[in-house]
């Protein structure tokens, strides 16, 4: 048996997970506001994305149906989900998948149901991550940087589209008519979006000007 080397004796047990935003996690807490004009912030660390590339009308895509339960998106904004996995449309032919369960267990059930067929399943869970911003004025607050029309004649819950956040881009899914929305930025522009949010929830908590 090979002797360990150096730099294996000295390792030690493998550094626990750190989310993108870990550090600023105080700091959201602390700009949630209550009340009528109510908003909090918060990050879901460590969500599951898988991004789903294939032919809608092909029988690969039945089969991937088949596995997670629900039918692929087929509009723009559009979401489908079952059980533990949520389908976001991102083009004719490529889907994200958001999902509670493992990662590479969710890439290898849609790898199998691909079986060679056209297309790719790639894990990209480390990606992104997840920000969820709830409450009476999330929608204000979105409206300081977003382009989209967020008013509930447009944009309600279930609908989930790629757009911008100030000068970020996200993928921005509303979940309920709280309203809850779940951002989706890349890691490296976490940071920077957690603070214009942060920043653009402050004046909520003053009284409403009339």
């Amino acid at each position: 048996m090979a002797e360990p080397t150096t730099s294996d004796a000295g390792a030690g047990p493998p550094a626990p997970r750190t989310s993108p935003l870990a550090h600023l996690a105080d700091r959201m807490r602390a700009a949630a506001v209550t009340g009528a004009r109510g908003v909090t912030l918060a990050e879901w660390p460590f969500v599951t994305m898988v991004n789903l590339r294939v032919d809608p009308a092909s029988e690969a895509a039945v089969r991937i149906e088949k596995t997670l339960g629900a039918p692929l998106p087929r509009q723009c904004g559009h979401t489908t989900a079952s059980g533990p996995h949520t389908l976001v449309w991102l083009g004719p032919d490529e889907w994200l998948v958001l999902s509670h369960a493992d990662g590479t267990a969710v890439a290898g059930e849609l790898g199998e149901a691909l079986a060679g067929d056209p297309g790719s399943v790639v894990d990209v869970s480390a990606n992104r991550t997840t920000l969820e911003l709830s409450g009476p004025a999330a929608r204000q607050v979105l409206e300081k940087g977003c382009p989209l029309d967020l008013h509930p004649r447009a944009h309600g819950p279930g609908r989930a589209v790629s757009t911008t956040v100030g000068p970020v881009a996200v993928l921005l899914w509303q979940v309920d008519d709280a309203p809850t929305y779940r951002l989706f930025p890349r890691s490296s522009f976490a940071d920077y979006l957690a603070r214009w949010l942060i920043d653009a929830m402050a004046e909520y908590r003053g009284p409403e000007v009339p």
